[in-house]
């Protein structure tokens, strides 16, 4: 059971993320950066995989700089991704994740640009683990 949910927000993009662990509530948060960014996200294509890389003081920190990493993917490479994976997801003495986007280039004969994100934000922010999965909330500035 893993997917995301829109919560309501008067100006923002409000969103849980949720998965059976952290690991698979990060790759829902990450998608959702990526179906907010292209309407028609179903036409991305899994042709490149590009690597990111991100890091974080406590859950929060990691959270931010994750969905951070993945916009700046976007705005500075102009990838947009169809499936992420998070390949390690480490807590404690060192907060890291290591994961990969699958997707292309942003096309816009082929794409049609959705909703621009400006940054997320640590406005509601929550990282939470239960016996029965685990949910990150965020807010998307945009």
């Amino acid at each position: 059971m893993r997917g995301v949910r829109f919560l309501e927000h008067t100006s923002d993009i409000y969103a849980e993320a949720y998965g059976a662990d952290l690991r698979e509530a990060f790759e829902e948060a990450g998608k959702t950066i990526y179906v907010i960014l292209v309407q028609d996200s179903e036409s991305v294509r899994p042709v490149e995989v590009k690597k990111v890389e991100s890091s974080g003081y406590d859950d929060h920190s990691l959270l931010y700089d994750w969905l951070e990493r993945l916009l700046l993917l976007f705005e500075i490479e102009r990838f947009v991704g169809c499936e992420v994976r998070v390949l390690e997801l480490s807590r404690g003495e060192s907060y890291r994740v290591v994961g990969e986007v699958v997707g292309e280039k942003f096309d816009p004969a082929r794409h049609r640009p959705g909703i621009h994100i400006k940054s997320p934000t640590y406005w509601l922010m929550e990282v939470v683990e239960k016996e029965d999965g685990a949910y990150v909330r965020f807010v998307l500035d945009i």
